[in-house]
């Protein structure tokens, strides 16, 4: 008669055994499906928090494009008009003129391809402007 009993308890031990496991798995799911939410909403707002990011730094680039365009409205209005100086200053109102729009339409992204072609298409000019850029720098810094 202990045999029966042996059995039993085996099969309640077993059957107990089986529902934890279930349990367990179930549980596992759980966190796995919670954890996903969790990395997929880390993920949106790094993505907006970046987009955003981006979204100012173009709108700080369009407006110094505005800013870069009315100084050279100013220097025309303000500066001289004749002379050696009346066409230094006419030259370089129409350069910050022609600047402007430039930056205000081709932002920063915009800038950075044009400066890669500049740079692909003039290696070496880029590398001694490079090169002269460090040099000045550390002259600068070295105190």
């Amino acid at each position: 008669m202990a045999n029966p009993n042996i059995s039993d308890v085996k099969n309640k031990v077993q059957d107990a055994g089986a529902k934890a496991a279930e349990q367990v798995k179930d549980t596992a799911s759980s966190l796995t499906d919670k954890a996903k939410d969790v990395a997929s909403n880390v993920a949106d707002r790094a993505r907006d928090a970046a987009s955003n990011v981006g979204q100012r730094a173009e709108d700080l680039t369009e407006r110094a494009g505005a800013g870069v365009r009315h100084l050279g409205e100013a220097v025309r209005e303000r500066g001289p008009h004749g002379g050696y100086v009346g066409s230094a200053t006419s030259a370089v109102a129409d350069t910050l003129e022609r600047g402007g729009p430039y930056i205000e339409q081709e932002g920063l992204s915009g800038m950075a391809d044009d400066l890669t072609t500049l740079i692909r298409k003039n290696p070496i000019p880029s590398l001694l402007i490079g090169i002269g850029l460090g040099f000045f720098l550390a002259r600068l810094t070295r105190s």
